[in-house]
């Protein structure tokens, strides 16, 4: 009776949420105070949290804009830098079958920016150049999931990441100082992307220390003995 009713929550929890060892460790086992089990736990729920909430980041953004019918106050290059960062991440995790928890947010964060993009161009008089601007962001996105694309050149669009995030920062940092105002720059969204970001280091840090862990035979202390007390 007892496995029967493991049944149902073990396929929702395992591999979504934990690996089988420390579902084990946690509900057959009544070991609550795993500490590494926990962290797991943790880490996969708010992974999956920051990308349930990167559905509605940006979205005060867009409205922002769509209210107002301008633009104005947001730097255009900024946006784009941004759509190179998150476009990055979500190919080489893509590319890498990383587990969609860990960069989900990319994916939808990407479609909230182009949009942005788009918006930008629109009320700045340049709606064609944005439809345009679209149609060959989707056909380099094509080609950049397609085998078309070398490992190295997706590795090395990763690795943009972090120049790209700082520059595109400084550059809306001298756009507001230039203007002297925000304008239609949405600190909410500012706010929930710092936040999204400071879990994200978390969830990050602990999917590298389990893969480490899973790929090298247990590579933590504390899981290499959880390992080996369920032989």
């Amino acid at each position: 009776m007892a496995a029967e009713a493991d049944g149902p929550l073990k396929r929702l929890l395992v591999p979504i949420l934990l690996p089988e060892k420390c579902y084990d460790q946690l509900f057959v086992q009544w070991d609550l105070l795993h500490v590494p089990c926990l962290k797991i736990l943790l880490s996969k729920g708010l992974g999956l949290g920051i990308v349930a909430g990167s559905l509605l980041v940006k979205l005060p953004q867009v409205f922002k804009i769509l209210g107002a019918k301008s633009a104005e106050g947001l730097s255009l290059q900024s946006v784009m830098l941004e759509l190179v960062a998150l476009t990055g991440t979500m190919v080489y995790s893509i590319t890498n079958n990383f587990p969609f928890s860990s960069w989900g947010e990319a994916l939808f964060l990407m479609l909230q920016t182009i949009t942005i993009c788009f918006l930008v161009m629109h009320y700045r008089g340049q709606t064609v150049k944005g439809v345009a601007f679209l149609a060959c962001y989707g056909l380099v996105l094509l080609v950049l999931l397609s085998p078309l694309t070398p490992l190295t050149v997706v590795t090395l669009l990763q690795a943009s990441n972090v120049p790209a995030v700082v520059v595109g920062r400084l550059l809306q940092a001298a756009t507001n100082y230039h203007n002297g105002h925000t304008g239609q720059l949405s600190a909410i969204t500012v706010f929930l992307l710092f936040g999204g970001s400071l879990a994200r280091i978390f969830t990050s840090i602990q999917e590298a220390s389990h893969s480490l862990s899973s790929e090298e035979g247990f590579w933590c202390p504390e899981l290499a003995d959880l390992a080996g007390g369920l032989h």
